[in-house]
């Protein structure tokens, strides 16, 4: 039977190598529609996620920042798992390759392992059943430096405390984008009543599959005006001009203050790589 850190590095290999097929098969259907760079842009992208497949090789140099979510059982301990986590990260940025990442803020000297203070970043709640579900993203350094965070309201981008201001804040964050971070975007927003909260909450909608639907109708809504909005700046694949920018828009709120209004928003690159496992305990 595969020990929890075995089976911890295979799914840092298969998110480190294989996009999920949902995130390609939308690439694909966007190929047939764009033109001129936009669609070079996309061949050279899509080209790359079938060699990193095929080789089981990094599908982008930079393997990223590995966040953990994780819904484990009563009575399974945390730090158990924190701990099979950090020596799964070292055998995984060894074996796969990953690239190392983790920088020390103090001495500026890299761990080489992927591992040190609060990186990876893990997020544990108890569950009230049999199965201990672990979610990864590897997050991408270039779309996570484009992501804002807004405290409503912001009289430049004249956006008040309610959704169209929510919409504005998104817009504004994609248009200083200009193109960087690698669109097209997949992009996560956590509407609530602190900052850290909201910032958490907005990487949580990352984890949602593109075609799913809020099970709130006024979200829905919502994250279908935006992604329009959005595709109508014309950024495009890669900022060279097209009808793409963003493939999707998720949203995640939470009660607020009565003084505070914080929107967060999340961006990741094409290269959205995650991958969830889930075993009966």
């Amino acid at each position: 039977m595969l020990k929890l850190r075995d089976i911890l590095v295979e799914l840092y290999r298969e998110t480190a190598t294989s996009l999920p097929y949902e995130i390609e098969t939308k690439l694909k259907k966007i190929f047939k529609i764009e033109n001129s760079n936009a669609k070079e842009a996309l061949k050279v992208i899509l080209e790359n996620i079938k060699m990193a497949r095929e080789f089981e090789k990094p599908i982008c140099q930079d393997t990223g920042v590995p966040i953990f979510f994780i819904k484990a059982p009563f009575g399974i301990s945390h730090n158990y798992i924190k701990n099979e986590i950090i020596k799964a990260t070292r055998i995984a940025t060894r074996n796969i390759p990953l690239r190392a990442n983790a920088v020390d803020v103090l001495t500026d000297k890299n761990s080489g392992d992927n591992t040190g203070i609060g990186f990876p970043v893990i997020y544990i709640e108890e569950v009230n059943n049999s199965k201990l579900i672990i979610e990864l993203i590897l997050k991408g350094s270039g779309s996570e430096n484009i992501g804002q965070i807004y405290k409503l309201p912001i009289q430049e981008i004249g956006a008040e405390r309610d959704f169209d201001g929510v919409r504005k804040c998104v817009l504004d964050a994609i248009y200083k984008a200009q193109g960087r971070g690698c669109p097209p975007y997949f992009i996560g927003i956590g509407i609530g009543a602190t900052k850290d909260q909201v910032t958490r909450l907005s990487k949580e909608q990352l984890l949602r599959e593109i075609e799913d639907k809020n099970k709130n109708s006024l979200l829905d809504a919502l994250e279908k005006k935006i992604l329009k909005d959005i595709n109508k700046l014309g950024i495009g694949p890669m900022g060279f001009k097209g009808k793409t920018t963003a493939l999707a828009v998720k949203i995640g709120i939470n009660h607020r203050h009565p003084a505070s209004y914080f929107v967060d928003v999340s961006i990741s690159c094409w290269a959205h790589r995650k991958s969830k496992v889930i075993l009966k305990i």
